[in-house]
């Protein structure tokens, strides 16, 4: 079974050393989720705490830095006109686009293993999910009137340069008491996001791109699992078009590379690294880093997450787990058994009256954990964003 320890007992492991790394998501984590992404807020506390913690800290998303919907243009409207966070470091260090948008504090951005074609590509990508969904909806939802549906596909496309996504957050709203309403949605946003992969194969890119479902119930012959809606929560509400080889496991690697790189000039896996070119599993990249790290080298890792999930296939019985940061949050759980050191997993409950999504009270954590998942947290902020924000503050004045 899962395991909750004191925040305390966190609080001091982690000040009672020098040699730590903060790695955590972003939206449901310091980020409230909402139903339309361009309505994200961020905490300036947030953003000063970030700042302090610099060289211990580093983020690892799905969504993006720049852009109008990147996470940039949060900090800029939080800190206002008055501040410059090019020029004082505040905006958030680390990876975006699930491992293929790499930035500092100051704002450089470098895009490590993508090819000109594979940007050229994922540039079309929005106004083809457009298209295609405009003409989607006029048979499954016609008694939506034209203007709702033009604003519906408008919040929907999130046009990000690395990783377009087709987010029914909103629509499915409209139907919250119907599931099979949603699950048919749910297939037509599949079927949506499909189409895009088979376009891309027939322009010469059949090893290029894959689809991110969040959350979703893990993986099954190299696909992700769609986490269809029950009466209790939506299920997948976005799908991503990624880089194939794009995952916060991988991602998590190359963050590392880059804070070894910081502490002593020289890369443990290389100057190229990137998640294109990281080992697939988890034993293959525990492997590594016991090959290229050594345990002085290696820092305390601690991990921040909201997007885990375990659920019964009511078919085969079998228990499915997935989500965006399951996979790292495990590396990083299992990093620290093989180095013997406290790496800790905090998962925060994102679920809030606009995005329904499972969270953990007490020790219930249907929807989220099941007694043989290998995944085990050591805090849970069941509050939700602003509790993890007042601990990430309280860590960085100390």
């Amino acid at each position: 079974m899962n395991t909750k320890v004191n925040s305390n007992d966190i609080s001091e492991l982690i000040l009672s050393t020098n040699n730590f790394l903060i790695i955590q998501d972003l939206d449901g984590v310091c980020i409230p989720l909402v139903q339309d992404p361009l309505k994200r807020e961020l905490s300036k506390d947030y953003i000063y705490s970030a700042e302090r913690l610099k060289g211990k800290f580093c983020v690892l998303t799905c969504g993006e830095h720049e852009g109008k919907r990147g996470v940039n243009r949060l900090v800029e409207k939080s800190l206002g006109p008055s501040r410059s966070p090019s020029k004082e470091g505040f905006y958030l260090p680390g990876l975006a686009a699930c491992g293929v948008e790499l930035q500092n504090r100051f704002g450089k951005i470098s895009h490590p293993g993508l090819t000109e074609e594979e940007v050229d590509f994922l540039a079309k990508v929005p106004e083809k999910m457009k298209e295609i969904l405009s003409k989607e909806l006029e048979h499954l939802a016609p008694e939506i009137n034209q203007s709702t549906k033009d604003r519906i596909i408008e919040v929907a496309v999130c046009d990000t340069r690395f990783t377009p996504t087709l987010n029914l957050n909103e629509l499915f709203k409209l139907y919250e008491n119907n599931r099979e309403k949603i699950i048919k949605l749910q297939k037509m946003m599949k079927s949506v996001m499909e189409s895009l992969i088979n376009e891309s194969i027939k322009q010469g890119l059949e090893n290029s791109f894959h689809l991110h479902m969040m959350p979703n119930l893990g993986m099954s012959n190299g696909k992700e699992l769609m986490k269809y809606a029950t009466y209790n929560d939506f299920g997948t509400t976005d799908i991503q078009f990624i880089v194939k080889g794009a995952m916060k496991d991988a991602g998590l690697l190359v963050l590392l590379n880059e804070y070894i790189i910081s502490k002593t000039g020289k890369a443990p896996f290389g100057k190229d690294f990137n998640v294109k070119n990281s080992p697939k599993s988890l034993k293959e990249m525990i492997r590594l880093c016991k090959e290229k790290i050594s345990s002085n080298e290696m820092p305390l890792l601690i991990g921040v997450g909201d997007t885990v999930t375990s659920s019964k296939d009511i078919v085969t019985g079998n228990q499915l787990r997935g989500g965006s940061d399951r996979q790292f949050l495990t590396l990083i759980q299992e990093l620290g058994k093989s180095y013997n050191k406290k790496n800790q997993v905090v998962f925060v409950n994102s679920s809030n009256n606009q995005v329904s999504r499972p969270k953990i009270k007490g020790n219930a954590m249907n929807g989220i954990s099941d007694p043989e998942d290998l995944l085990k947290f050591n805090k849970v902020m069941e509050s939700g964003p602003n509790e993890y924000i007042d601990w990430f503050k309280m860590i960085s004045l100390n």
